[in-house]
Protein backbone atom coordinates (compact mmCIF):
# COMPACT_ATOMS: atom_id res chain seq x y z
CA UNK A 1 0.00 0.00 0.00
CA UNK A 2 1.29 3.54 -0.96
CA UNK A 3 1.80 6.12 2.13
CA UNK A 4 -0.19 9.13 1.49
CA UNK A 5 1.14 12.26 2.32
CA UNK A 6 -1.79 12.55 5.11
CA UNK A 7 -1.19 9.24 7.19
CA UNK A 8 3.07 10.67 7.04
CA UNK A 9 1.71 13.72 8.65
CA UNK A 10 -0.76 11.96 11.46
CA UNK A 11 1.71 10.07 12.08
CA UNK A 12 4.03 12.89 12.33
CA UNK A 13 1.72 14.35 14.46
CA UNK A 14 0.76 12.17 16.66
CA UNK A 15 4.25 10.84 18.02
CA UNK A 16 5.10 14.91 18.23
CA UNK A 17 1.95 15.61 20.56
CA UNK A 18 3.31 12.69 22.80
CA UNK A 19 7.15 13.91 22.49
CA UNK A 20 6.15 16.63 23.78
CA UNK A 21 3.69 15.13 26.74
CA UNK A 22 6.76 13.66 27.77
CA UNK A 23 8.98 16.36 27.77
CA UNK A 24 11.73 14.84 25.23
CA UNK A 25 13.10 17.02 22.20
CA UNK A 26 13.04 14.25 19.44
CA UNK A 27 13.40 13.33 15.54
CA UNK A 28 11.17 11.53 14.29
CA UNK A 29 11.29 10.20 10.75
CA UNK A 30 8.81 8.52 8.62
CA UNK A 31 9.89 5.74 5.41
CA UNK A 32 7.54 4.48 2.92
CA UNK A 33 7.23 0.52 2.72
CA UNK A 34 9.98 1.24 -0.21
CA UNK A 35 12.02 2.81 2.45
CA UNK A 36 12.18 5.92 1.19
CA UNK A 37 11.77 8.88 3.37
CA UNK A 38 7.66 10.51 3.21
CA UNK A 39 7.79 12.58 6.51
CA UNK A 40 10.51 14.03 8.54
CA UNK A 41 10.51 16.18 11.62
CA UNK A 42 13.55 17.55 14.01
CA UNK A 43 11.97 18.71 17.14
CA UNK A 44 13.16 22.07 18.40
CA UNK A 45 16.67 21.22 20.03
CA UNK A 46 16.16 17.92 19.45
CA UNK A 47 19.96 16.67 19.24
CA UNK A 48 21.79 16.61 15.82
CA UNK A 49 23.60 13.10 16.10
CA UNK A 50 19.88 11.74 16.92
CA UNK A 51 19.10 12.60 13.49
CA UNK A 52 20.48 9.45 11.45
CA UNK A 53 19.77 7.20 14.20
CA UNK A 54 15.56 7.91 13.94
CA UNK A 55 16.20 7.16 10.17
CA UNK A 56 18.33 4.33 11.01
CA UNK A 57 15.56 3.18 13.27
CA UNK A 58 12.65 3.26 10.56
CA UNK A 59 14.71 1.61 8.23
CA UNK A 60 16.01 -1.24 10.36
CA UNK A 61 12.34 -2.02 11.00
CA UNK A 62 11.33 -1.72 7.07
CA UNK A 63 14.23 -3.84 6.11
CA UNK A 64 13.11 -6.96 8.40
CA UNK A 65 9.11 -5.99 9.00
CA UNK A 66 9.66 -5.69 12.62
CA UNK A 67 10.49 -3.34 15.43
CA UNK A 68 14.21 -1.99 15.86
CA UNK A 69 14.89 -4.10 19.31
CA UNK A 70 13.64 -7.45 17.72
CA UNK A 71 16.12 -6.61 15.11
CA UNK A 72 18.71 -5.90 17.71
CA UNK A 73 18.17 -9.62 19.17
CA UNK A 74 19.94 -10.73 15.85
CA UNK A 75 22.55 -8.17 16.19
CA UNK A 76 24.12 -9.50 20.10
CA UNK A 77 27.17 -11.01 19.75
CA UNK A 78 25.95 -14.14 21.67
CA UNK A 79 23.60 -14.80 18.84
CA UNK A 80 26.09 -14.86 16.49
CA UNK A 81 25.38 -13.19 13.78
CA UNK A 82 28.77 -10.91 14.28
CA UNK A 83 28.70 -8.15 11.68
CA UNK A 84 25.10 -8.32 10.86
CA UNK A 85 24.98 -4.90 12.42
CA UNK A 86 27.37 -3.35 9.54
CA UNK A 87 24.97 -4.28 6.56
CA UNK A 88 22.24 -2.38 4.68
CA UNK A 89 23.90 0.64 5.15
CA UNK A 90 24.00 0.12 9.03
CA UNK A 91 21.31 -1.25 11.09
CA UNK A 92 20.22 0.24 14.62
CA UNK A 93 19.01 -2.47 17.09
CA UNK A 94 17.14 -0.95 19.75
CA UNK A 95 13.64 0.62 20.33
CA UNK A 96 12.36 3.45 18.58
CA UNK A 97 11.72 2.08 14.91
CA UNK A 98 7.97 0.07 13.98
CA UNK A 99 5.77 -0.34 11.43
CA UNK A 100 2.76 2.61 10.96
CA UNK A 101 -0.58 0.79 10.41
CA UNK A 102 -3.97 2.04 9.13
CA UNK A 103 -6.65 -0.25 8.99
CA UNK A 104 -4.37 -3.33 10.47
CA UNK A 105 -2.04 -2.76 7.04
CA UNK A 106 1.17 -1.79 7.44
CA UNK A 107 1.53 2.11 5.36
CA UNK A 108 5.03 3.03 7.02
CA UNK A 109 7.74 2.80 9.38
CA UNK A 110 8.53 5.11 12.35
CA UNK A 111 11.88 5.90 13.59
CA UNK A 112 12.51 8.21 16.90
CA UNK A 113 15.42 9.22 18.35
CA UNK A 114 16.14 11.47 21.24
CA UNK A 115 15.29 10.41 24.49
CA UNK A 116 15.85 6.70 26.15
CA UNK A 117 15.27 3.78 24.28
CA UNK A 118 11.96 3.50 26.49
CA UNK A 119 10.99 6.93 25.63
CA UNK A 120 11.81 6.28 22.01
CA UNK A 121 9.21 3.47 22.19
CA UNK A 122 6.55 5.56 23.53
CA UNK A 123 7.15 8.35 20.95
CA UNK A 124 7.06 5.77 17.77
CA UNK A 125 4.36 3.60 19.59
CA UNK A 126 1.72 7.11 19.68
CA UNK A 127 2.72 7.31 15.83
CA UNK A 128 2.59 4.04 14.81
CA UNK A 129 -1.51 3.43 14.39
CA UNK A 130 -3.55 5.67 12.50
Amino acid sequence: METTQKQAAQALNQATEKARQIGVNANIAILDTAGYLKGFLRMDNAFLGSIDIALGKARTAMLFRMNSEAVGEFLRPEARAYGMVSTSGGLVGFKGGMSVKAAGEIVAYIGVSGGSPDQDFDIATAGSVL
